[in-house]
């Protein structure tokens, strides 16, 4: 299982409430336990697996009608952040959780707009379940704007960056 098939987990669970997953195959046993702990026994490299189906509870008090609206003025925000900066590339967040800025609440933020920065350079950080996950620039550049607050909550694939290539 790769680091990026572990965080789709990971995430599947945030988005469904659910608190605790077991995977089992053959090869590997995989507990998953929200506010827990991470317990992974003899992970070989092996196709993803699939996830079942989360139990018949967990839907009902999820409204899929109203996220589908909410989810619709993101790409116009994210057209026009474009728009604001042509031929900047767009920082995603990898995976839902909380942005931070900066390490710790008394540091310095890693990076402010108009900073230069290399590929590979921390940008933020994600807290998802506890877990600090660095973001990393995709490009060297100029960070042209930051399109999140420091605290807030970003989702999957939401712009986090507008960053100009040089």
């Amino acid at each position: 299982m790769t680091p990026k098939e572990l965080k789709q987990i990971l995430q599947a669970l945030v988005e469904h409430g659910v608190n605790e997953l077991t995977l089992e195959t053959p090869d590997y046993k995989l507990t998953v336990r929200r506010g827990g702990e991470v317990q992974v026994v003899s992970v070989p490299q092996v196709q993803a697996p699939m996830l079942a189906a989360p139990p018949a509870e967990v839907p009902a008090p999820t409204p899929p009608v109203p996220a589908a609206p909410a989810a619709e003025p993101k790409p116009q925000a994210q057209t026009e952040a474009q728009d604001d900066c042509p031929g900047c590339v767009e920082v995603r967040a990898p995976i839902v959780g909380t942005f931070y800025r900066a390490p710790a609440p008394d540091a310095p933020p890693y990076v402010k707009e108009g900073d230069r920065v290399e590929k590979g350079q921390v940008l933020c950080i994600i807290e998802a379940m506890k877990l600090m996950n660095e973001i990393e620039s995709e490009v060297s550049g100029i960070v042209k704007k930051i399109l999140v607050e420091n605290g807030e909550p970003v989702e999957y694939g939401q712009p986090l960056f507008l960053i100009q290539p040089v």
